[in-house]
């Protein structure tokens, strides 16, 4: 296996033949440039050169069209004449066609084996990201996961979640001495989201089995890393779903994988594909934990590649750190598209052979300006560069493949099935139904009561200092507090019949036909 990445090289009027240093490849990257000008060739060439290396690779497929890195490219389609003349152009020795170790993922279970991680591994930030909460709804949603460790109370699918914000909103007074104002206009906001959530399907991201991790970064019995495709052209009908999911999956991998140092290849590298819906409207918070991961999850072995169509689309503290650049061609047909190409070429290191400006606007389908870090991870000289042809095949792979592939892969069972076991919604309606039995008991032995004999009635006057009254047998002191009438108001009518009908109301009837 090769200590690099093969990208692409030269010819006449370009520059040397360029390649991705391995070592160098978890100090991240960025592959940029307008819609129709070759990035997703690009993303399949480097898919195809890490696994080829041995590293696994995590993808989203926003088009269908990388589903195609599972079958080898054919000397029937009709670029395999043009893909052998640039091959040989660019000195690109035995090219040829092979495929990639391939396992399809998809949040639907659809296109893919299904993908689902639990409410509490998903965390109230990035919930709150997902949900589209406003700051005050985001805190009561911090009280609801902070009461569900306190009570012990599992939260693993959306039902969870619901039920547990319905035991919130009945018990608000208490809890509002505790944790600050706990508005039941919050948590009506807080459900109305959830509801939209299910409505675009991403109920079926909150469950188990959960994903684990492990399962991502394998490889096949030739060393080969594997390639997950996370089939994404649905869900970016969703595009707050996919790019929160995005997060958390590199969040996860941030907060479990141990340290590994300046290894001489990435354990994982992950391609966050539509980078700009990651960033647009994000709060600070967010960006500032995306900065976070991205800055410290390189000595995990991580490398993370972001792909949109200008590299203004990601905040500049993020975009300092991604060492290694592949600008595809930008256009600059109004001011702030030349402003946004002349940002662009600023960040790379100047070559004296051409203008940097210049060549992105120029540069053709396939074509190039790249920079890839060198010894020591310093930025190299500025290059165009032909991008090599792919081995695999370009475009997506028919249904029947899919689901051919599908059922021999290694994960075939393992997720397809989802479990429900004993969790925040099931503990929530078994207190709510022991409530209601020991309300109705307490009635049942009020009742059964019997009346006291005059006998009774007499000496319980002449000894206790009370006054009885008959009608209720029922004693009370002459001096009584406004605080002990309230009191004995109120639990004679929890032992009553309304009392019965409160409690049931409140903690029983939400869970009828669950």
């Amino acid at each position: 296996m090769s200590d690099r990445v093969f990208l692409g090289g030269g010819g006449e009027g370009y520059g040397e033949q360029q390649g991705l240093d391995l070592k160098y490849a978890n100090r991240h990257g960025l592959i940029a440039g307008a819609t129709g000008t070759g990035k997703t060739v690009t993303l399949q060439i480097l898919a195809e050169g890490f696994s080829n290396a041995g590293v696994p690779v995590i993808l989203s497929d926003v088009k269908g069209d990388l589903s195609g890195l599972a079958l080898a490219g054919s000397p029937d389609h009709k670029l395999h004449e043009p893909f052998l003349e640039r091959a040989a152009r660019i000195g690109f020795e035995g090219y040829g066609y092979h495929p990639c170790p391939v396992t399809f993922w998809d949040l639907y279970g659809e296109q893919g084996h299904p993908v689902r991680t639990t409410v509490a591994e998903m965390g109230p930030l990035l919930l709150a990201r997902l949900l589209e909460l406003s700051e005050a709804q985001e805190g009561t949603l911090n009280i609801a996961f902070r009461l569900a460790d306190e009570e012990g109370l599992p939260l693993l699918d959306l039902k969870d979640l619901q039920a547990l914000l319905v035991w919130i909103g009945e018990n608000r007074s208490q809890l509002s001495l505790r944790y600050g104002n706990v508005s039941t206009s919050s948590i009506g906001a807080i459900q109305r989201r959830l509801l939209v959530l299910e409505n675009q399907g991403g109920a079926g991201l909150f469950g188990e089995p959960a994903l684990a991790l492990s399962d991502l970064m394998r490889c096949d019995a030739a060393g080969r890393g594997m390639v997950n495709i996370l089939a994404a052209d649905k869900l970016m009908a969703a595009p707050g779903l996919y790019s929160t999911f995005l997060l958390w999956l590199l969040s996860e991998l941030f907060e479990e994988l141990p340290e590994v140092g300046d290894p001489d290849k990435p354990r994982l590298v992950f391609f966050f594909d539509e980078a700009h819906l990651l960033f647009d409207d994000a709060p600070k918070a967010l960006i500032d934990k995306v900065e976070q991961v991205a800055r410290l999850i390189r000595s995990k072995g991580v490398g993370i590649y972001f792909i949109t169509q200008n590299p203004a689309d990601v905040p500049e503290d993020i975009l300092g750190q991604l060492g290694n650049r592949i600008q595809h061609a930008l256009r600059a047909f109004t001011a702030k598209d030349r402003k946004n190409l002349r940002l662009a070429a600023e960040t790379y290191r100047e070559n004296p052979r051409f203008s940097t400006e210049d060549a992105i606007r120029e540069v053709g389908v396939g074509e190039a300006v790249t920079s890839m870090l060198q010894k020591k991870g310093v930025p190299g000289i500025v290059e165009r560069t032909l991008i090599r042809p792919p081995s695999t095949q370009l475009g997506p792979i028919s249904a029947g493949e899919r689901k051919k592939m599908l059922k021999a892969s290694d994960m075939a069972g393992k997720y397809d099935t989802p479990m429900d076991r004993r969790s925040a919604f099931e503990i929530l309606a078994q207190r709510a139904q022991a409530a209601a039995q020991a309300a109705e008991a307490a009635e049942e032995t009020a009742e059964a009561a019997p009346e006291p004999t005059a006998r009774e009635f007499n000496a319980a006057r002449r000894y206790s200092g009370s006054r009885v009254s008959r009608s209720t047998s029922r004693s009370y002191k002459k001096k009584d507090s406004f605080t002990s009438a309230m009191s004995e108001a109120v639990i004679k009518e929890l032992k009553g019949t309304t009392g019965r009908r409160i409690v049931r109301g409140i903690l029983g009837s939400l869970f009828k036909g669950r």
